[in-house]
């Protein structure tokens, strides 16, 4: 049947372009007396497809869909849909008021005049809803209300040809694309825009600009294809998709308008608010110290919340301008600082120092023989806490440094809280586990620590190595050592099997104060391999640079994890990738690369004595050895696990062409980014949680269910860094596929100088408020911008009211 016949059949009669009935348009001046909200149970909705030049060729198939659409599905979902192109239905109040939602299916141009438009403004005031579709943002060019309305305007220069592109649904929870797949690959005609209305508007789907050719007028990474908001009264959902006749023959493509008018004709409800900036409020929580005193906060360092709400905050151990710095090894005070534990309770708003550890971590800044990154790095509370006051402390206890050797122990140690108090009872400490360091250079010493749903505590060491004597490359120089302890090799860290730095542990603490060993970790502690005696059971991950922050989905037990790279800006064709920043989501015990391989199995090149400035060959990302003369683990190592988000200043996700051995050809000017939402220059990742929407929770500050299941990535620093929430694929979490969407959190968490600058740690707390660690404006100390924030949602439930529904019955 030809598309033109099948819609007049449809539509009971009436062609594509015929009256929408035969009432008489009483037309009304400006403002109508219209039911709010429009429309009843007997759901109708009104296609509108005028233009002010030729009629689109999608008109007929769009209709014919829509029609379609509302006579399918299950009953409580369908609707009648009637069509037109006279204009007039928006001055005629009783015919108007009968509609649940109106379609625009129109071209570009001025299609309203005044009166008309004032209707169209009137039925959004009543609560009525509003889906246009692709041209419709070419409608009313001269009309800033209804630029609002669609949410944005098409650049003059948008591509015209039908291309194929993926699309991003990251919106997992709308009617309109909770369905869909994570990436989405269709053909279109895709728009360009003006203005990036991101933040703005709710945004749902984006289409990715690597998998097609957007054209000058690109917006890049973050360009909007589907959006929706609540719009002076009513309800506005359009979609950019939908400029070809073919579109609405597709099944997702029509499940895309399903949902959508499912919630603009009140047949269902949905949150559009969950993205649009100004519904969030970041709050400083802490003032400046004292003159002299942290009774506020310390250097910040490190953050959990407890099932009460109070917050507890670590300083590292630098200490502020009025104390003195020991940077003399001659001195017994060399390096003494306080870590201090902070308390904050919003019940009362008040701070509490809580302890304080005397810790080896107070050296000032210079280079990296001078400034150490030890002190008190990580905290955890016992998942009995709120029973047994158990709080977990990972720390360079000063007491224990030798000078001598430049040698110290970092510990996790067990402490009791007073809840009374307020107070860490430092005499109840008993120590878990603790291991060597070298403290005769800095850096990297990683810190963070987190518990699975099996009471699993996970603990991330970093390779406590300097990569200034490798170029910024791979820190794999096995030269440089201070009596006889490298202090440049990661191979004798990071890369080896039967040593604790550069790594991510798992150990299930005792109620004793002990530990034992949970079943599935990387190595037994008991491997034969080698003549034995060559791995540690305490291992979980390797490979691993500097993890300050690691975090666990206790609903997936999934591991989130993020480190710091070396130091190298460029790429080279001698030595490998420049340094990558990363992250990684963890379903399994492996090696991730450090210092052998990073990224997407991108290898370094080997060296070794006697001549370490001599490049051997590159090392082999699927059967790495360890061959330092530094290593006393196993030679031959697991193979290496990709990872899921990778950054260097040029760009994310950086990949080259390779050769037949796999070896990246590492020239600039071939670089692919994969991941274009992502650049660094002076980076360092800060980790972040995966947020779960508690609906049960009463909290009026929780973020919405939209960002459940989203993992919040961020870097230290504010610039073009990241300061993201991820969607990773089920299919590929853990095997090293990259994630399937992001947006910024720029706005939302904000950025600059009155900001959140220099992000330190960031956790949800039990009522879905954010709580974020600003480190300051300084390094190694505390200043007035050292805070603690909070950032809470304000922009309410989901729309229209339950009370407003169409059919209650379509709502459960």
């Amino acid at each position: 049947m030809a598309t033109g016949a099948l819609t007049a059949s449809l539509l009971g009669g009436n062609a594509a372009g015929a009256s929408p009935g035969p009432e008489p348009a009483d037309r009304l001046p400006t403002t109508l007396s219209l039911p709010s909200p429009p429309g009843g149970a007997n759901v109708k909705v009104l296609v509108f497809h005028a233009s002010a030049g030729d009629e689109s060729p999608t008109v007929d198939a769009g209709i014919a869909a829509i029609e379609k659409i509302g006579l399918s599905g299950p009953e409580a979902g369908r609707f009648r849909t009637v069509a037109t192109d006279d204009a007039g239905v928006f001055t005629n109040a009783k015919r108007l008021g009968t509609f649940n939602a109106v379609v625009f299916l129109t071209g570009g141009g001025d299609v309203l005049d005044p009166e008309q438009e004032a209707g169209l403004e009137a039925y959004m005031e009543a609560g009525g809803g509003f889906l246009g579709i692709h041209d419709a943002a070419r409608t009313e060019p001269y009309s800033d209300w209804f630029t609002g309305l669609v949410g944005a305007r098409p650049a003059a220069n948008s591509p015209t040809a039908v291309q194929r592109a993926t699309v991003e649904t990251g919106d997992r929870s709308h009617p309109a694309t909770k369905g869909l797949p994570l990436e989405w690959k269709r053909p279109d005609k895709w728009l360009n825009w003006t203005k990036n209305p991101s933040g703005d508007v709710h945004t749902v789907a984006r289409v990715r600009e690597l998998t097609y050719k957007p054209g000058a007028s690109a917006n890049g990474w973050d360009h909007p294809v589907s959006w929706c908001r609540d719009y002076d009264g009513g309800r506005s959902f359009y979609t950019a998709m939908g400029g070809t006749a073919d579109s609405f023959a597709e099944t997702d493509f029509r499940d895309h308008l399903r949902g959508a008018l499912a919630w603009t004709s009140r047949l269902s409800r949905a949150d559009c608010t969950a993205t649009i900036n100004s519904n969030y409020k970041a709050e400083r929580l802490t003032q400046p110290n004292q003159p002299g005193r942290n009774d506020q906060i310390g250097e910040p360092h490190g953050l959990v919340t407890a099932a009460d709400g109070r917050v507890f905050y670590i300083g590292r151990g630098g200490a502020d301008s009025s104390r003195p710095v020991v940077i003399d090894w001659k001195d017994p005070d060399i390096g003494k600082g306080l870590g201090e534990i902070h308390v904050y309770d919003p019940k009362t708003g008040k701070v509490t120092l809580a302890g304080a550890l005397t810790v080896f971590g107070n050296k000032g800044g210079g280079d990296e023989l001078v400034k150490v990154e030890e002190g008190l790095l990580g905290i955890e509370l016992d998942p009995d806490f709120a029973s047994n006051g158990w709080v977990y402390l990972h720390y360079t206890p000063h007491a224990k440094i030798d000078r001598d050797k430049r040698m110290a122990v970092r510990q996790v140690s067990r402490f009791t809280f007073d809840p009374a108090t307020d107070k860490l009872d430092l005499a109840s400490e008993k120590v878990l586990l603790s291991w060597p360091v070298q403290i005769h250079s800095c850096c990297h010493a990683g810190g963070g620590m987190a518990w699975d749903s099996q009471d699993n505590l996970y603990i991330a060491t970093g390779d406590n190595n300097s990569s200034g004597f490798s170029g910024g490359y791979s820190g794999n120089n096995p030269q440089p050592n201070y009596k006889g302890v490298s202090f440049a090799d990661a191979r004798r860290t990071a890369g080896n099997t039967n040593n604790l730095n550069g790594k991510i542990l798992r150990i299930h603490p005792e109620d004793d104060g002990t530990y034992t060993l949970p079943e599935g970790n990387l190595f037994t502690g008991r491997e034969p391999d080698e003549g034995g005696g060559r791995t540690r059971g305490e291992i979980y991950v390797m490979g691993v640079r500097n993890p300050a922050r690691i975090s666990i989905d206790k609903s997936t037990d999934t591991l989130y994890a993020g480190w710091v790279g070396p130091d190298a800006g460029e790429p080279s064709t001698t030595w490998g990738p420049a340094k990558y920043d990363t992250f990684a989501a963890i379903t399994k015990p492996g090696n991730h690369g450090w210092p052998y391989c990073m990224g997407n199995k991108q290898p370094y090149r080997d060296r070794n004595l006697p001549d370490p400035a001599k490049p051997l060959g590159w090392y082999d990302c699927d059967a790495p050895k360890n061959e330092s003369p530094n290593n006393d683990g196993l030679v031959n190592l697991p193979p290496v696990t990709s990872n899921t988000i990778w950054y260097s200043p040029q760009g994310g996700g950086v990949d080259y062409p390779r050769d037949a051995d796999g070896v990246p050809s590492y020239r600039a000017e071939e670089q692919k980014l994969l991941l274009p939402w992502l650049k660094g220059g002076g980076q360092a990742t800060m980790n972040g949680p995966v947020y779960r929407y508690d609906a049960a929770s009463t909290s009026a500050g929780k973020w919405p269910a939209y960002w459940d299941g989203k993992w919040f990535v961020g870097d230290f620093y504010d610039a073009d860094q990241p300061r993201h929430a991820v969607l990773t694929d089920p299919k590929t979490v853990g095997k090293g596929g990259l994630p399937t969407h992001a947006e910024s959190l720029k706005k939302i968490i904000p950025v600059g100088a009155e900001g959140i600058r220099n992000l330190m740690d960031w956790k949800f707390a039990p009522d879905g408020s954010l709580y974020v660690l600003d480190y300051g404006r300084g390094f190694f100390t505390s200043d007035s911008k050292s805070a603690l924030w909070r950032v809470t949602y304000k922009g309410g439930g989901p729309t229209p009211a339950a009370a407003d529904l169409a059919r209650k019955a379509a709502a459960q």
